[in-house]
């Protein structure tokens, strides 16, 4: 038996006036989930225990099957260690966004008009963050650049205890009264406030401004923690595991369950990422010895981080077919497989970040009748069928138990 978890990062969303009152789901072309739904099992789960914030680190922790209660030490050591970052026990790590602040003179006054700045390019970010590194980094403070607008600081023999802000959680919205708090806030924020008058008249900026681009004008610390341990993956579940995802956070979980970390071409992490190949990119592994691949699609996540319902629906509907390709393939060899399918958390488009509440998930398997009474895979058939999960990191038990 193959297993599979198909995951369209924040796929999950609130009712859209523009879209008739539907929620992204809703209205996306989704011939195969509509197809595999009702002979499926579709429910509600929890992936985000109470007393987290929703994030994708502990959501994705959670479905992979590993509880935030006994594993989650943090976001930012997660990415450093995919990143190939090497971690003792007293490094401590942020994640340091690039993010476009407004102009007003005073930083507390800006307003975090994004996030991403403007979706910053890789080797445009390398250089930013290689300058800030030069200028504020030093034998104990040093900055790596990550993908996009996705990078770290290790702190050695660094504390934890700071209150800090993720960025996205703030669209739009002056960042005063966001700003760090706690151990070691004086620090963070100074850095922040120093980069502001690194990077504003830098080269790189300066021609994305011409271009018509955000200039990634700032960094942003947050998502603190240090080197958690985690259970090995095939050791836990008996099952040699792959993941697929062009997110670091995702890729440093699987590193560190020591699964098998699969490159594909052409991952973005957003919409114009290359869905196909890693449809098929996961057929490959399960048909060449692994038996179970995770394969983590972030654009709908990084669409609702915008408010951008229509490339939203697009990406549940690239979703789909991903899907698609892999049932298939595994179709064609004569594999028998169940496949899950869920958002790790809802990244409604009306808030633009997360939020912790139940998500909507189908299993399906080929040769086990599973079906109870969902007519598509939607947030409301889920929870019209009354199935509820309350334990995230038990959903993947519940895959598993199909043979």
């Amino acid at each position: 038996m193959k297993y599979a978890v198909v995951l369209g990062d924040g796929m999950a969303d609130w009712k859209i006036d523009e879209l008739g009152g539907k929620t992204c789901l809703e209205a996306a072309k989704t011939p195969l989930f509509d197809k595999l739904a009702p002979l499926a099992e579709v429910g509600l789960c929890t992936t985000v225990p109470a007393g987290f914030k929703p994030g994708s680190d502990v959501a994705n922790m959670s479905v992979l099957g590993f509880n935030p209660a006994d594993f989650y030490t943090g976001r930012s050591p997660l990415e450093a260690v995919s990143m190939g970052i090497h971690l003792s026990p007293s490094d401590v790590t942020l994640r340091c966004n690039l993010v476009t602040l407004s102009d007003a003179e005073s930083y507390e006054n800006k307003v975090m008009l994004d996030y991403s700045a403007g979706e910053i390019s890789t080797e445009e970010a390398a250089e930013l963050i290689g300058y800030v590194n030069e200028n504020l980094g030093d034998e104990r403070f040093q900055f790596f650049a990550g993908t996009g607008y996705r990078h770290c600081l290790v702190i050695k023999s660094g504390a934890t205890g700071a209150i800090l802000t993720p960025p996205h959680d703030i669209s739009d919205k002056p960042v005063t009264g966001h700003l760090p708090n706690g151990v070691n806030s004086g620090i963070y924020a100074d850095l922040m406030k120093k980069s502001y008058k690194l990077l504003k008249n830098h080269p790189v900026n300066l021609k994305r401004i011409k271009q018509g681009k955000k200039p990634a004008n700032s960094i942003w610390l947050w998502g603190e923690g240090t080197k958690p341990a985690l259970a090995d993956f095939e050791k836990l579940r008996g099952l040699k595991g792959g993941i697929i995802s062009a997110v670091d956070l995702v890729k440093g979980i699987g590193m560190l369950a020591d699964m098998k970390i699969i490159e594909v071409d052409g991952m973005t992490g957003n919409y114009d990422t290359n869905f196909l190949g890693k449809a098929n990119a996961a057929a490959d592994e399960l048909l060449g010895g692994l038996d179970f691949v995770y394969i983590h699609m972030e654009a709908p996540d990084e669409c609702g981080h915008h408010g951008d319902f229509k490339h939203k629906v697009y990406s549940i509907e690239k979703v789909d077919e991903v899907a698609q390709t892999l049932i298939k393939r595994l179709e064609a060899a004569g594999e028998d497989f169940a496949v899950l399918v869920c958002p790790d958390h809802p990244t409604p488009c009306a808030i633009k970040t997360h939020v912790s509440e139940p998500v909507p998930y189908m299993i399906y398997c080929n040769k086990a009748h599973l079906a109870n009474g969902a007519k598509r895979y939607t947030e409301d058939e889920a929870k019209a069928t009354g199935l509820y999960v309350p334990h995230g990191h038990k959903l993947i038990e519940k895959l598993f138990a199909v043979k």
